[in-house]
């Protein structure tokens, strides 16, 4: 199979206003771990909002917390509602460009807010 990875390059820790830059150094790290393959064996958990997987260790990334978006803001129900309507957008568009293109249901279920 194929690894694939999504790293936030962005911001984190709450919505626009609040949230800050991932520093530069840690991001770094993280697509170092990625590309040379240091996080093929780590433990990760379902993120059953978005389906992906989440590293719970990076190396090169101190505090772990970091590389779950959920745990940077201080507001979990306020993210919880946050990426609940974000996925819901992605579902949304997903059902108006693809919903009749006879995508295997497995493959839809993927689909964040699926």
């Amino acid at each position: 199979g194929t690894s694939v990875y999504l790293v936030n390059t962005g911001w984190s820790g709450g919505p626009y206003g609040v949230s800050k830059r991932i520093d530069i150094d840690l991001t770094r790290a993280m697509v170092h771990a990625a590309v040379s393959l240091q996080l093929e064996d780590v433990e990760c958990i379902e993120d059953k909002t978005f389906h992906v997987l989440v590293p719970q260790t990076c190396p090169g990334i101190p505090s772990p917390e970091i590389l779950n978006p959920r745990n940077t803001w201080r507001d979990k129900q306020a993210y919880d509602q946050r990426a609940s309507k974000l996925a819901g957008e992605f579902s949304k568009h997903f059902d108006k460009a693809y919903g009749n293109k006879g995508i295997d249901p497995a493959v839809i279920a993927q689909c964040p807010g699926k």
